[in-house]
């Protein structure tokens, strides 16, 4: 059936899209992704072959900007730790060893400030924290404003100053170990790291020594690399640490919305027409 096909819709890297696939799909015209990041795919394999493709930013922002934020409070309030006493045959705690960080007031840095970090920023500026970001390229004045968001050229002076670093960039080149030795020891010892980007985004050994030595207060991840971790990796076992398995956009309604904005791209791909969320290689 190659020669029918017209189309992929591509959800959690499958099928895996290489040069064999292509090559067997000499009719193929469009490949829509379910979710905003592309590093499972080789953009320019697949343009040589005259393929457009799509992903699906409308869809999962709200719901991923959601997880950023659950991970944010749940690793602040220690909610994992104390569910675990409240549930505990004896229920013995002392107060003080379950005090948690307060939100209102606290700095959050958002790394990548996106249609995902800015619906961050909105969430954020609820909760009445401060807000700096850093980004390739700076948002419209009157964008900032509506958030309270103050732009950090240097990813430096956001690390130094946030209580909380949010990571949300894409995996490309550039971001692969975005986060390592050096950027963890310019947080502060009080700092909390979340990332709801990519695993990879993040040097996972240099994270394990910084939290088990003090250089950071607590981490909450819910992507890693590999995912799922090996049974034995040290992240695993550390108290600080908070890991869900990449949930950013798994709720009912982001998933009919993904797959209604797939269709969106398909068919406008299939009728000649401008795809809504095209996506060229860089």
């Amino acid at each position: 059936v190659g020669k029918k096909v017209q189309a992929i819709y591509l959800w959690w890297h499958k099928p895996v899209i290489d040069t064999e696939l292509l090559q067997n799909l000499p009719n193929l015209k469009v490949i829509a992704n379910s979710g905003v990041g592309m590093d499972h795919l080789d953009l320019k394999l697949v343009a040589c072959f005259g393929v457009k493709m799509a992903n699906a930013p409308r869809a999962v922002s709200s719901s991923t900007a959601d997880t950023g934020m659950a991970l944010l409070l749940a690793s602040a309030r220690r909610l994992v730790e104390v569910h675990n006493i409240s549930i505990s045959p004896s229920m013995e705690y002392c107060e003080a060893d379950i005090l948690g960080v307060k939100i209102a007031g606290a700095t959050l840095g958002i790394i990548g400030m996106g249609s995902i970090g800015y619906k961050i920023a909105l969430r954020a500026k609820a909760f009445e924290m401060n807000i700096l970001y850093h980004n390739r390229t700076r948002r419209k004045e009157q964008e900032e404003q509506a958030v309270g968001a103050t732009y950090c050229k240097k990813i430096d002076s956001l690390l130094q100053q946030a209580d909380f670093v949010m990571v949300v960039v894409s995996l490309s080149p550039q971001t692969h170990k975005l986060i390592g030795k050096r950027e963890l020891e310019l947080m502060k010892p009080t700092a909390t790291l979340i990332n709801i980007s990519r695993g990879a985004v993040v040097d996972q050994e240099a994270l394990v020594a910084a939290l088990q030595t003090g250089v950071i207060r607590a981490a909450a991840l819910d992507v890693t690399s590999p995912e799922p971790l090996p049974r034995d990796h040290p992240l695993l076992k550390l108290k600080n640490v908070i890991i869900t398995p990449h949930l950013g956009t798994k709720t009912d309604k982001a998933s009919y919305m993904i797959t209604e904005e797939a269709v969106e791209n398909i068919l406008a791909a299939l009728n000649g027409l401008p795809l809504p969320s095209e996506v060229l290689p860089s």
